[in-house]
C-alpha cells in the first residue's frame, strides 16, 4: 500500500489480550502470551490465523515474555524452556504457511490480501519478566538498576555521581547479557532463525535498556559473523535481521525520570535509539511506540521525527516509524488486569490510519509498519487495513 515512495505494512493485534478476549483462555504472569504454547499451541495458531485473514502483513509471535527466567519460575528446565521458546516461533511458522496454503486453495488474488506474511519475533523489556511487570514504570532491581535502601525515594535513575556513573554502566552490560541470552537462542537454531523475517523488541522504558539492546544485537552479529542490515553483500555474506526498538509512554511520557525532575523526552529516547554512539553499538532498522494510548502519539511524533531526520542525515539511510497503540484500556499491574478507561472504541481504527496517511507523506521515514497492541483484535486490524487502502490510495 504505497504512498508515494513510503511503503505501509499492516502488524497483527495484541496477541495475549486476544487469547484472553477472544479465545477465552486464561494468561497472566509469569508467560504471558506464551502460557498456552507447552499444553494448548493450537489456540495460538488460530489467533495468528485470525490476524492474518484480518489483512495483517506482520505477525508477533508468542515469545515477548519468554525467557530462562520466567519459565524456570514457571516450573520448566532450562532445557524446555529453550525448546518451547523455539516452538513459539514454530507455531507462528505453522499458522503461516496455512494461511498460504488457504490463499492457494481458495484461489484468493484480490487487493485485500497481503502480497507476502513475515514473522516478527517479539521479545519484551527486562521489566516484562517482573512481577508487578515494570514496563510502565522501570524500576528494575539491581543489577539492571539501581540500589535503593529503605529510606531513599523511589527511583528508576542512577545518581549523578562517579559510583552512580559505574552502577550505570554495569547496569548496561547485565541488560545487554540479558537479551543476547535471548536472541542466542533463536539465532542458533537456524531452521527458526532463517524463518524469521524482524526482531522486535519492544515496551522498552529505559534509554539505557535501549543501550543494552544495541550491544546485544552488536554481540549477537560479531557472534555470527553477520553483517549490519541490509541485502547481502557481493561476498554472500549474511546480514542481521531488521529489527526496531519500540518504546512506551503510558500518561503520554516516556516512565524514565531525570535527575532535576521531570521525564525524559521522546526526542531523548529516539536519539538513544538512533543517534547515540559507544562502543559496540548496532543502530535499528526502525523507531517504534507501542503500549501507549493513540490519543498520546501525534504529540510523541513530533520529537521523534526531528531525530529520524538527523539520524538520515547522519547514516544515509531512513529508519521505517513503528507504531501500535493500545486500545483504550489501562493495564494494572498490580492486579495483572485490564482496566476500561474508555477506549479509542469506533474511532480507533480511524484516527491511527489517518496519523499513518499524515506519516507516509514525511521524508523521515523508511517505510512504516502500523498495527495494534493490547486490547486491539482481528476486527481492529481488519478495520485499519481498510481504511488505509481507501486512505492511502
Amino acid at each position: 500500500m504505497p504512498s508515494g515512495n513510503t511503503s505501509v505494512l499492516i502488524l497483527d493485534g495484541g496477541l495475549g489480550t486476544t487469547l484472553e478476549d477472544i479465545f477465552h483462555r486464561r494468561l497472566g504472569y509469569p508467560l504471558w502470551s506464551a502460557t498456552p504454547v507447552d499444553k494448548d499451541p493450537e489456540v495460538i495458531i488460530s489467533a495468528h490465523l485470525a490476524f492474518l485473514r484480518a489483512g495483517a502483513d506482520i505477525i508477533l509471535t508468542s515469545t515477548y515474555q519468554a525467557s530462562y527466567h520466567t519459565y524456570e519460575i514457571a516450573g520448566y528446565s532450562r532445557e524446555d524452556a529453550k525448546r518451547l521458546m523455539l516452538k513459539s516461533v514454530k507455531l507462528a511458522i505453522e499458522a503461516k504457511r496455512g494461511y498460504l496454503q488457504e490463499i492457494t486453495q481458495s484461489d484468493r488474488t484480490d487487493a485485500g490480501l497481503p502480497r507476502s506474511v513475515k514473522i516478527a519475533l517479539s521479545l519484551g523489556p527486562y521489566g516484562g519478566m517482573l512481577s508487578p511487570a515494570q514496563e510502565f514504570d522501570g524500576f528494575y532491581p539491581p543489577p539492571f538498576g539501581p540500589t535503593l535502601s529503605s529510606n531513599t525515594a523511589r527511583t528508576n535513575i542512577f545518581e549523578e555521581t562517579e559510583n552512580g556513573r559505574h552502577q550505570e554502566v554495569a547496569c548496561v552490560e547485565a541488560l545487554a547479557d540479558f537479551h543476547y541470552e535471548r536472541l542466542e537462542v533463536f539465532a542458533e537454531n537456524r531452521e527458526v532463525w532463517d524463518e524469521i523475517d524482524l526482531v522486535a523488541f519492544e515496551t522498552v522504558p529505559l534509554r539505557r535498556e535501549i543501550t543494552g539492546i544495541r550491544k546485544a544485537v552488536a554481540k549477537l552479529q560479531e557472534s555470527q559473523n553477520w553483517g549490519p542490515v541490509g541485502q547481502p553483500g557481493e561476498d554472500g555474506a549474511e546480514r542481521m535481521k531488521p529489527w526496531w526498538v519500540s518504546t512506551v509512554h503510558p500518561g503520554g511520557h516516556y516512565p524514565e525520570m531525570k535527575p532535576g525532575g521531570g521525564w525524559v523526552t521522546t526526542g531523548e529516547v529516539a536519539k538513544a535509539t538512533l543517534l547515540d554512539e559507544g562502543d559496540r553499538m548496532c543502530t535499528p532498522w526502525g523507531l517504534g511506540i507501542n503500549c501507549t494510548r493513540l490519543e498520546f502519539l501525534p504529540k510523541l511524533l513530533q520529537e521523534g521525527r526531528e531525530v529520524a531526520r538527523r539520524a538520515f542525515e547522519v547514516r544515509g539511510v531512513r529508519p521505517w516509524l513503528v507504531l501500535y497503540p493500545n486500545g483504550g484500556d489501562v493495564y494494572n499491574p498490580e492486579t495483572h488486569s485490564w482496566e476500561e478507561k474508555g477506549g479509542e472504541g469506533t474511532g480507533w481504527a480511524k484516527d491511527l490510519w489517518t496519523l499513518v496517511a499524515e506519516s507516509s507523506r514525511d521524508e523521515a521515514w523508511g517505510g512504516i509498519v502500523v498495527g495494534g497492541c493490547c486490547k486491539t483484535g482481528p476486527d481492529d486490524i481488519s478495520g485499519l487495513k481498510e481504511g488505509l487502502q481507501k486512505c492511502l490510495e
